[in-house]
């Protein structure tokens, strides 16, 4: 691409970032874009970066469409505007402020600071990195309006994101979520931002909230008596060079467990992820050192953590001693099992119980609940729906778990967002409630399967990056939604959601029924045999995604692997028929 095909427009963009309002080294960056990469130029100003209804999140770099001291500026201030109108009652408005181990996480959550402070607010800013999920506990702890979290979860390294939190603890959600955004749109001019800090505003925390989070996560535990006489079960333990090394040890070690390993090459905190391609902990690669590390020293359960310690993965020794991995469907399953039983084996379970899941996530949860006859929600895809709900019912309904396929979970009311260090806890904790009846993790999910019906899942990624690749997302989105299969690998489709549209159409009898969920570019695909497709743009990277979910029945878990191969083939043929990877 050469500088003279680029809308002139975006050159005029461009060009207004070598003005004297912008610091020297933006305008030199810039500046070098335009002489030496005319092609970074385009994507860096074709568009601006969208403050969506969670916050930002985008590659770091100059540029309108770059997350950088301007466009966090931006949306700081006009978040810091609809603080002062939704409270004008407070005197001072107080906002807390975490950031995790990426490259200018620090950098971006001190801008924050300063420009908030400018604005009057009281702004309580984590000494250190931290997890995303105490920053929603310090919200409430603190008596906060407001969070706000430097992150781009598990995105690769050249990545940041900036979330925002409200004064439940919970990501935005409506009003609040697109209010936000209008205040943000109303930020024109980088003069129009507050950049002159007011120090006395800012007030640093650290230990004393730590403390009190991690006494609430004990408070959790149900057989502190049982991990004490386990406490040597061996888990290994990687933070994926990610925030969870600040807590996650000790909160497995207040627990009772006695024999973790911690992963040395990747405890350090580095936003380069050195040892890794992806942080992801839903890759296989991302918890190869973890697994080697296990073999070495024989250990029952790995635990990997993504940078801001919001989510898990993690991996389990099968009925051959081979490790393999949880997919989040499993993991969230054997935490609904364990914790709804111990609800009802303690006498908890009163009527008003219930659980949270995603429409994506495995409908195995559900069957758990209403096996219990424990209520259970679903919502969509994004952890702000499942704390909207524990917001909805607080005072009336009592909140026992959820979670969502894409490991995250939560155990608990007092975190309202993911939590990987709860989960991390309550996995090991479910663990040794296995062992302690003589069988493994393993084998307490095949019982599972085996008692509750087998679900078969599985996750098809695309990545189509930059403005071609968004554009081709959003044209296949619109082919699946004009042109829907009429069958899906000669079944038919026999219903289909729409949940833009808001609409659960009877492919059968032509019924149409309204969807009572917030409309999001969500499609699914239920057809005649019992298959579930759901087809969703990602919200957080450049991505489109396709899930797959089937049931069957496991008579004998000895045929655990033969029917999973056998899911697996009718997965690939769905793919195939569908034609997803030509």
């Amino acid at each position: 691409m050469e500088l003279e095909n680029i809308d002139k427009s975006i050159i005029a963009k461009a060009q207004q970032w070598l003005g004297e309002n912008f610091d020297e080294q933006t305008r030199q960056q810039v500046k070098q874009l335009m002489d030496e990469n005319p092609e970074e130029l385009f994507e860096s100003f074709y568009t601006d970066l969208e403050f969506g209804t969670g916050g930002l999140r985008g590659i770091m770099g100059v540029g309108s469409n770059r997350m950088n001291k301007y466009t966090v500026g931006m949306a700081t201030q006009g978040l810091a505007n609809y603080l002062h109108l939704m409270f004008p009652n407070v005197s001072k408005i107080k906002v807390a402020i975490a950031y995790d181990s990426r490259n200018n996480s620090k950098y971006f959550a001190q801008i924050t600071a300063e420009i908030l402070s400018a604005n009057n607010c009281k702004v309580f800013l984590f000494e250190e990195l931290r997890p995303t999920p105490e920053l929603s506990f310090a919200i409430r702890h603190l008596g906060c309006q407001s969070g706000i979290v430097i992150t781009a979860s598990h995105n690769p390294k050249e990545y940041n994101g900036y979330k925002v939190y409200w004064d439940d603890g919970g990501q935005l959600v409506a009003p609040h979520d697109d209010n936000v955004i209008v205040e943000v749109r109303k930020i024109t001019a980088i003069d129009m931002i507050r950049f002159s800090a007011k120090p006395e505003n800012i007030i640093s925390i650290g230990e004393e909230v730590d403390s009190a989070y991690l006494a609430e996560v004990k408070k959790l535990s149900f057989i502190p008596e049982i991990i004490h006489k386990h406490k040597d079960i061996s888990i290994v333990y990687t933070a994926l060079h990610g925030t969870g090394i600040t807590l996650v040890p000790i909160a497995l070690k207040q627990y009772g467990f006695e024999n973790i390993h911690l992963v040395d090459e990747q405890a350090i905190p580095d936003g380069n992820f050195p040892t890794i391609k992806s942080p992801n902990p839903e890759e296989k690669a991302a918890l190869a050192m973890a697994i080697e590390k296990a073999k070495l020293v024989n250990a029952e359960l790995v635990l990997a953590t993504d940078p801001d310690a919001d989510r898990v993965g993690v991996a389990i020794k099968d009925d051959l001693g081979e490790y393999i991995l949880l997919n989040g469907n499993q993991t969230a399953s054997l935490l609904i099992y364990y914790l709804i039983n111990q609800w009802k084996k303690t006498g908890k379970l009163l009527g008003k119980e219930y659980i949270v899941k995603t429409i994506v996530t495995s409908e195995l949860l559900a069957e758990i609940a209403n096996k219990f006859g424990v209520e259970y929600f679903d919502v969509l895809t994004g952890f702000k729906y499942i704390a909207e709900i524990i917001n909805r019912f607080e005072g009336q309904k009592t909140f026992i778990g959820g979670g969502e396929e894409s490991y995250g979970y939560l155990v608990g009311d007092f975190v309202r967002d993911k939590d990987a260090v709860i989960s991390c806890c309550m996995i090991a904790e479910t663990a040794v409630y296995a062992k302690e009846q003589g069988i493994s993790l393993y084998a307490l999910l095949l019982e599972i399967y085996k008692e509750y019906g087998m679900y078969y899942e599985s996750l098809l990624s695309i990545t189509k990056k930059g403005k071609s690749g968004a554009d081709e997302i959003k044209q296949m989105m619109n082919n699946f939604r004009t042109n829907p299969p009429k069958a899906i690998n000669n079944s038919i489709v026999i219903a289909i959601m729409d949940y833009k549209l808001q609409r659960n159409i009877n492919t059968v009898n032509g019924n149409v029924a309204n969807i009572e969920l917030p409309k999001s570019d969500v499609l699914q695909f239920f057809t005649a045999d019992g298959s579930k497709i759901t087809i969703r743009p990602s919200g957080t990277e450049p991505k489109i995604k396709f899930y797959f979910g089937i049931k069957t029945h496991l008579k004998d878990v000895s045929e655990f692997k033969q029917i999973a191969s056998v899911c697996k083939q009718k997965i690939d043929a769905i793919i195939e028929d569908l034609a997803l990877l030509q």
